[in-house]
């Protein structure tokens, strides 16, 4: 059992351990954190991203709620289990206080604050594009 859970906080799994997350808990985990503004997900690899305010905060994956880490979060939480969601990730804050929706909101919303808006992607300009202009 130490082995396959080391192998976890490490981020690697062999295929029989992996398990898909439940849209239930997916559910469960968003109206938890609700108290720290618009909480929503989206299926990404078999698994799901977590979004505040439109701004990536976490994952879920088999189960378990991974939160990226701030130096906030880390202040806020004191002593904080770390691991990898998935294999080559960097480690995130792994949240196993989901009952205590007060902290668990709070934490969401300064880990909010903390993070950059995601990088809008340039559109490519098309040649037919640059024709329509001319």
């Amino acid at each position: 059992m130490g082995n396959v859970l080391n192998n976890v906080k490490n981020g690697v799994q062999n295929k029989e351990e992996i398990m898909a997350s439940t849209l239930e808990f997916v559910e469960y985990v968003c109206e938890q954190s609700n108290g720290a503004g618009i909480i929503t997900y989206k299926k990404m690899f078999g698994e799901y991203g977590i979004y505040c305010n439109g701004k990536i905060i976490g994952l879920i994956c088999n189960n378990q709620f991974f939160v990226k880490k701030t130096k906030t979060g880390e202040t806020l939480l004191n002593e904080v289990e770390e691991a990898a969601p998935y294999k080559s990730a960097k480690p995130h804050f792994v949240v196993d206080f989901l009952e205590d929706k007060d902290l668990l909101g709070k934490f969401i919303e300064k880990t909010y604050e903390e993070l950059p808006m995601q990088k809008m992607k340039k559109k490519k300009v098309q040649k037919s594009d640059i024709e329509n202009i001319i």
